[in-house]
């Protein structure tokens, strides 16, 4: 009986999911003066080089969240490519763990001047649930600023698609 019950909520409530993000406006006029902004810079696109240096994955889901169609990333010519030695903005995540520290700074090493460095989230600045729980120690580093230089930081736990774009642009838009 308790069954019958539950499935003739669940066809009278249908399906609910999360509701899709509101629009930006902010963002969404000023795509093109962004985008711009951008070509005038760099003649082309600005091509982001990920590095996960040892995050919990949180700020990677909001990575993949900026790629989707609703925040149209490539829309305002900002591509993710594999090669540091092809990039202008390095967004690195979470605190850095010992063993990824050379990887990190060969990373950097490789990335053509002009660079940025974007350190996104709470744990990259160094004021997260990692630098709170471990700092520095035997296994990490720390945040970002302690192994290469970095030009922006992103607040959040994990930041919101937004305020990451908002980063990266504030990044790219130092260069004037």
């Amino acid at each position: 009986m308790a069954t019958h019950l539950i499935l003739k909520k669940i066809f009278k409530t249908g399906i609910v999911s999360e509701a899709p993000p509101e629009a930006d406006t902010s963002l969404r006029t000023r795509e093109q003066e962004l985008h711009a902004e951008i070509l005038k810079v760099f003649g082309a696109a600005v091509s982001i080089r990920h590095v996960d240096a040892g995050s919990c994955n949180g700020c990677e889901l909001e990575v993949h969240a900026i790629n989707g169609a609703h925040y149209n990333i490539e829309g305002m010519g900002v591509k993710f490519a594999a090669s540091p030695r092809h990039v202008d903005v390095l967004l690195v995540t979470g605190p850095v763990s010992r063993h990824l520290e050379t990887a990190l700074k060969r990373t950097y090493d490789a990335t053509p001047e002009p660079k940025w460095v974007v350190a996104m989230g709470d744990c990259a600045a160094g004021c997260g649930m990692a630098g709170a729980m471990f700092g520095e120690n035997y296994a990490s580093c720390g945040k970002i600023a302690n192994v290469i230089p970095v030009d922006v930081e992103v607040p959040g736990c994990p930041p919101d698609p937004v305020t990451l774009l908002r980063g990266i642009l504030a990044a790219v838009s130092q260069s004037r």
